[in-house]
């Protein structure tokens, strides 16, 4: 027996993933906010990538479990997903507006693993829940509201960055007093916007069948157990993903841990040593990642479109290209202003990676398991995370000078080792395509 999936308003789809946009305020702060944390705190260029394994293994663990988990819950009252990302809202809440009391470098980086493992609960059922609630005509939009939303809570994070430190001048306890008003808006529209979310949102209940299986008594190991048999039992797309997203996110981690420094050097000709003028190249690059934001969430809805016409695949390996192109360019800029011109390609590229991949493979998964195989890619993503913040360092030590420059020309190169794995790619979608 088959659920027929009511046919949702743009206005319904778009209230389901309002908490996205909590979230990814949340990440924002992650990606532009937590490296010049740590180099204020003190940290050297070669322990940065080590001081973001938070972020890859709390991923690798938590999404994956929770995935797991809410596939196998149902409550009349809470439903299936909600919970989850209420709890993770909740406990990211709380550390955002812990965090800018980090007095040491090693308390800053305990609290990244803790709002990270918030993060994670938050964000992995969002993706189930669009798979769950859109029937196959719906979900194109369902994951590019999502981008639509990553793009604008990152732009508010990276916005807070360039405006804050003109507002709130001075330093508090070990940081600058703009930090604590970044995280503290950050915390406000992490819960605020899940709460929303979860008043607005009426998940599907499941079938009579389904029910039956729920309430089957199961053991405390199940979770680990569906994990392991998806991942044997995963369709081969999805491993087609997995070779992609070595490539892209390990080279998105890299731009991420240097952007700051790369901006400072090639345009200020400054160092973190130098306090003043590395503040400045930190809330510029804000300023900056907060544009490839801004056309994240003015492209997100036209590449639903190109989707449909050229097939995800191929729009995502072009959105890939042109993000590489903006990589190669970004560290050879002296003028801050032509920055916002190189890094305009990558939130092409951004708007892409954060929904069109799921495209590719949502077909091919079984509706029972759209939590659990949600989890997994997610472990596609953070592996390669890992595996950077485990290398780089020596990689860029031993081979890279120890310039984040380099840093963010290596990572157009992996860019464009990306776009090439991804017109590999074989679904059920992408067959449709080529009939």
């Amino acid at each position: 027996m088959k659920i027929k999936k009511p046919t949702l308003s743009f206005w319904q789809i778009l209230n389901m993933n309002v908490g996205f946009f909590g979230i990814q305020y949340s990440f924002g702060l992650q990606q532009s906010a937590v490296t010049p944390i740590y180099d204020f705190l003190g940290a050297s260029p070669d322990q940065i990538p080590i001081l973001h394994l938070a972020g890859p293994v709390t991923g690798l663990l938590v999404q994956p479990i929770i995935g797991a988990l809410s596939d196998k819950t149902w409550s009349p009252k809470f439903g299936r997903r909600k919970p989850y990302f209420l709890i993770g809202a909740i406990l990211c809440s709380l550390t955002l507006f812990i965090f800018p009391y980090s007095s040491s470098l090693w308390m800053a980086a305990g609290l990244l693993w803790i709002l990270d493992v918030g993060n994670n609960t938050a964000m992995e059922p969002y993706r189930a829940l669009i798979a769950d609630n859109l029937d196959e005509k719906q979900q194109p939009l369902g994951f590019q509201m999502q981008s639509f939303f990553t793009g604008l809570g990152q732009v508010l994070a990276n916005l807070s960055l360039f405006i804050f430190p003109l507002i709130f001048i001075g330093t508090t306890g070990s940081l600058p007093t703009w930090v604590y008003a970044s995280f503290f808006l950050g915390a406000v529209c992490s819960i605020g916007t899940v709460l929303w979310s979860n008043y607005k949102i009426k998940e599907i209940p499941p079938i009579p069948e389904e029910l039956e299986k729920l309430k089957e008594k199961r053991s405390v190991l199940e979770p680990l157990i569906e994990i392991f048999s998806a991942i044997k039992d995963m369709p081969k797309v999805m491993w087609q993903l997995a070779l992609v997203y070595l490539f892209q996110w390990y080279a998105l981690f890299c731009y991420w841990q240097n952007s700051s420094k790369s901006v400072a050097l090639s345009v200020w000709n400054a160092t973190p040593e130098n306090k003043e003028m590395y503040s400045e190249a930190v809330s510029w690059t804000g300023l900056v990642n907060g544009w490839y934001n801004v056309v994240t969430f003015l492209v997100a809805f036209a590449l639903v479109g190109f989707a449909k016409k050229y097939s995800p695949k191929k729009v995502h390996a072009f959105c890939l290209i042109l993000a590489a192109i903006g990589f190669l360019v970004f560290p050879h800029i002296e003028n801050k202003n032509l920055l916002f011109f190189a890094i305009t390609g990558f939130g092409i590229g951004w708007a892409s990676m954060m929904g069109i991949p799921y495209l590719m493979v949502v077909s091919d998964i079984p509706k029972e398991r759209y939590g659990v195989y949600m989890g997994i890619i997610n472990m596609m993503i953070v592996i390669p995370m890992i595996i950077q913040t485990l290398s780089f360092g020596y990689v860029l030590k031993n081979f890279l000078n120890n310039d984040p420059r380099n840093a963010i020309t290596f990572a157009g190169i992996l860019l464009v080792i990306s776009a090439v794995f991804t017109l590999f790619i074989k679904s059920k979608k992408e067959e449709s395509f080529e009939k």
